[in-house]
């Protein structure tokens, strides 16, 4: 295989036998694989004789068009797909064994949250208790550990969790009868099978004659399993993967697995590949330098494709709008004096909440600037609803923001009744504010919706006169956040856990926009906030 350092080469060229190979950061991972895969055909491997697993549908789709690039049209093809992917075909064939039917269904989240409302309805606990996406978190959590309905109370703490395995049994149980498994089981159940049913493992460990694993790092309890029952009999298991990568065991991934794979497999043979081709020499030095801290590691170094390199620059700030400050003002001096266009420039963040506070400032620089990957922090709905509150307290002639907000959370004033005072307003030539507030308007609205469009006038004017007074901006806003209710209403429209807590720190972040504002400004307004973030 032409192409390829002395490491890859080798990597490529073992064909039998179990082997590690450590692949770092920008070392030509993929490569390797998907070379490996190609050269154990070209040796007279059946093609169907080869399972690769990985984590993502687009990591497999893109090993899989590499393989064909390689080889050509095959008639047979290598079986590349997700662990999941693969543990759905192995259930379909002996689902039976398991007591489930070989045309099960498998549940997405809209199906989870109606049998976990179900389950929690049918063991009298109050939504405020336990709502459908808390008791689905807690049993993926489980599941993910491979813990069992039975071992689920016994593991349980807090009244919560014991409330989420009694739960989780029934959840589970009405799955089986259903005929159905959600996302965690294909593992969860795909493990037990291999474990209960010695003749199953049997047949699907004898379907290949090689196994190759990405990203084993990543690897959790369950998957270091199922690679195991499906490698024990021809031990030709090549895993691919980097310790120092090793970031998701939030989500149940163990490092462990890459660490003692030579304990399990004592013949294996282990190749690095320290080349990196992605990075200059000057970033190499500071990451290996870094790295070097991490105790229980294999030994490795990534060395340079390419030598020399601008020297990174490491900085500490005080605060995120600091950072934010500096990084921008550096972009802007970069642009004037060394003649650069803002596309030159880019800015990497590990959480979607990160870019806040660089958009504020790159717009206040008025520089432009694209959101790649995640969504501008200020085209978010919740964004949107709280910033348009804010404006219209400031300007309650802000039409726009005022017809987002006029029933945002629910208090009452429909559609039809907005149709009404809109009709009126065309029918004055005034704007729709005006309608509203005209304590002797003969627009006819039912009792309930003008009552309702009262206290929402009643609000608007309560906090215009409180945030155009010289006073801290940042409490009545807060104030204003609670009084209207907003995060029941977020409560109400997002069940999902993690996306409630997302949306809802998304709000805080708006908040701590304005705080960080009203600390720097000179004479800080709220309409001095509304123009500087948009």
């Amino acid at each position: 295989m032409s192409g390829l350092n002395q490491p890859q080469q080798e990597a490529v060229n073992t064909l039998k036998g179990p082997m590690l190979v450590l692949a770092g950061a920008g070392s030509g991972k993929t490569r390797v694989v998907t070379f490996r895969i190609a050269n154990l055909i070209k040796h007279r491997t059946r093609p169907e004789r080869i399972l690769a697993v990985t984590f993502t549908n687009k990591a497999a789709a893109e090993m899989q068009e590499r393989v064909s690039g390689l080889l050509g049209k095959l008639k047979e093809r290598p079986q590349i797909s997700t662990f999941h992917a693969h543990c759905v075909r192995v259930l379909r064939r002996h689902a039976r064994k398991l007591g489930y039917p070989e045309r099960f269904a498998i549940y997405d989240r809209g199906d989870q949250e109606s049998l976990a409302r179900g389950v929690l309805r049918e063991i009298r606990v109050p939504s405020e208790l336990m709502r459908p996406g808390d008791l689905i978190y807690q049993i993926s959590r489980w599941k993910t550990a491979s813990v069992r309905p039975p071992e689920a109370a016994k593991v349980a703490t807090s009244d919560k969790e014991h409330l989420a395995a009694m739960g989780y049994r029934r959840y589970q149980k009405t799955l089986q009868t259903t005929g159905a498994m959600d996302f965690d089981d294909l593992l969860l159940l795909t493990e037990e099978l291999f474990e209960k049913h010695a003749d199953a493992r049997k047949v699907e460990a004898a379907l290949f004659d090689h196994l190759l694993v990405d990203e084993y790092q990543d690897t959790n309890g369950s998957q270091y399993r199922i690679i195991k029952a499906l490698a024990t009999e021809h031990r030709n298991l090549c895993v691919v993967g980097d310790d120092d990568q090793s970031i998701y065991g939030w989500r149940g991934a163990e490092v462990q697995h890459i660490l003692r794979f030579n304990k399990d497999w004592p013949d294996a043979k282990v190749i690095r590949l320290e080349f990196n081709y992605r990075s200059t020499a000057a970033i190499l030095d500071i990451a290996n330098k870094l790295i070097s801290y991490n105790k229980v590691r294999h030994d490795k170094v990534l060395r340079p494709a390419r030598a020399g390199g601008e020297h990174p620059r490491i900085l500490q700030y005080n605060s995120e709008t600091d950072e934010a400050c500096e990084t921008v003002a550096d972009i802007r001096r970069r642009i004037e004096t060394d003649h650069l266009q803002p596309r030159d420039c880019a800015i990497l963040f590990r959480t979607n909440e990160q870019p806040r506070p660089f958009e504020t400032e790159l717009r206040k620089a008025k520089i432009p600037y694209v959101i790649l990957g995640s969504q501008s922090f200020f085209d978010r709905k919740e964004v949107k609803d709280i910033l348009s509150y804010l404006r219209v307290i400031d300007s309650p002639r802000d039409e726009v923001s005022l017809l987002r907000i006029v029933n945002n959370p629910p208090r009452g004033i429909g559609q039809k009744s907005v149709e009404t005072l809109l009709k009126e307003a065309v029918t004055r030539g005034a704007p729709i504010w005006e309608v509203m507030d005209d304590g002797n308007s003969p627009v006819v609205l039912p009792a309930n919706a003008r009552e309702a469009v009262g206290r929402f006038v009643a609000l608007v004017r309560r906090f215009h006169d409180e945030l155009g007074k010289t006073k801290p901006l940042v409490d009545p806003v807060r104030r204003l956040i609670s009084e209207i209710g907003y995060e029941n209403e977020l409560k109400r429209i997002y069940t999902d856990s993690n996306e409630l807590q997302a949306r809802w720190a998304a709000v805080e972040e708006v908040v701590n926009a304005l705080g960080a504002y009203e600390k720097n400004a000179k004479k800080p307004t709220l309409g001095g906030f509304i123009d500087e973030v948009t």
